[in-house]
């Protein structure tokens, strides 16, 4: 490829390409599914569907998970038709073929029907752990073993918020006319942010930039920002909550950044003011005032995780031009809506951001489909955009190896 350019058009636009990225991307790598308080007791179950693929999460009796593909072993049918409920055993609609939680097929009789080994036809099984209340899945025989190394990194950073104790307060899936990279490649920068008035009350302009970047009609606010960011680092120390960014999306298989971030305003939540917007905090963190602890994650996620309320973002691709973003709000399991929260304000500004996201990457999508489509280069602050692309590069040569 070229550095520092955007792809060329037929990574966006080609059926066969999208196919070599569910086998070489999606078919490899660790994909996060879900978060524990979409699941919190056993039985509880999640469908996670992308590409040709579909999965259940299932909360077992242990406390982990179990991740199984969707296809009754009769004759292929879905064994589960909802995103999400609770089960016992797993029942295919189709002709009753009944599986354990653990996949064993341990029903599947008929008068006058001949016998065979069950055994060999269980239900097929995926990688699935769970890291600090984040669940993820990865298809491929081997995982890359690389995501240990990542977990440790980001365990103590999301740890605090303690997960096992939200639950959701909503959740929204938007289908967006645009290829996952798209999406990706969208999420990674925030030059466009002028774009999301709703955000951009909490978040300082500045986001991005450096000493030597920093333009001089945003000088005053760069100031206000490194000011926060003091406070805030030393409310960190205080707390023994780790701050610094770490920056390897391109650098290791499991990509990541992870930092905590301080907020404009008032400085503690997604809201016009800055303003809380749940009375209750998360897990043991002992102020509100904690800024937002941002994550981005290869393959296909992104979080944020404040003092009052944690939002995660996930992207499963459907086809080579339409993509399913999936937002998760989480409060704390005490908190009462109507009382302690109130879900129209809660979602607000980011419901509003992802529509405008939608847009943008609808737009590109539109423009890459265009014969007069040529690459074209990023800007300095669009740095995350090149490592997303490098990572994603690196993964295509090397299954291609």
């Amino acid at each position: 490829r070229r550095q520092g350019f955007s792809l060329e058009a037929p990574f966006y636009t080609d059926p066969d390409l999208f196919q070599l990225d569910m086998e070489a991307i999606f078919g490899q790598q660790w994909i996060f599914a879900a978060s524990i308080a979409e699941i919190p007791e056993p039985g509880d179950y999640v469908t996670v569907d992308y590409g040709p693929y579909s999965l259940i999460v299932l909360h077992n009796d242990d406390g982990g998970v179990n991740v199984l593909h969707n296809v009754c072993r009769h004759r292929g049918a879905r064994v589960l038709t909802k995103n999400s409920g609770t089960t016992g055993n797993l029942v295919c609609g189709y002709h009753s073929w009944t599986y354990a939680p653990d996949g064993d097929l341990i029903h599947a009789s008929a008068p006058g029907e001949i016998e065979f080994d069950r055994k060999c036809f269980a239900l097929k099984k995926a990688h699935g752990r769970t890291v600090a209340g984040l669940i993820f899945v990865c298809l491929a025989d081997e995982a890359p073993q690389d995501f240990d190394q990542t977990a440790a990194v980001f365990e103590p950073y999301v740890a605090p918020h303690e997960l096992a104790k939200t639950k959701v307060a909503y959740q929204q899936d938007i289908i967006e006319e645009g290829n996952w990279k798209l999406v990706m490649e969208n999420n990674r920068e925030c030059y466009h942010c002028d774009g999301h008035p709703e955000l951009a009350c909490s978040l300082f302009p500045t986001w991005g930039l450096t000493d030597e970047t920093v333009p001089a009609h945003l000088e005053d606010v760069w100031g206000r920002n490194q000011s926060a960011q003091a406070s805030l680092e030393q409310r960190c120390q205080r707390y023994g909550l780790p701050y610094e960014v770490v920056e390897e999306l391109d650098t290791r298989v499991a990509g990541i950044r992870i930092s905590r971030e301080a907020l404009d305003g008032d400085g503690e939540s997604f809201s016009t003011d800055g303003h809380r917007l749940s009375k209750k905090l998360l897990g043991d963190l002992r102020d509100f005032r904690l800024g937002r602890c941002s994550m981005h994650l290869q393959t296909n996620s992104w979080f944020h995780f404040l003092s009052d309320h944690v939002i995660t973002f996930s992207a499963f691709p459907i086809n080579d031009h339409q993509t399913l973003v999936r937002t998760t709000w989480l409060v704390a399991d005490d908190a009462v809506e109507g009382v302690d929260y109130d879900v129209e304000k809660l979602t607000h500004t980011w419901k509003q951001t992802n529509l405008q996201d939608k847009q943008f990457v609808e737009l590109c999508q539109q423009g890459v489909r265009s014969p007069m489509y040529e690459q074209g280069p990023y800007m300095k602050s669009e740095y995350q955009v090149e490592a997303f692309i490098n990572w994603y590069t690196l993964r295509m040569r090397e299954y291609m190896a």
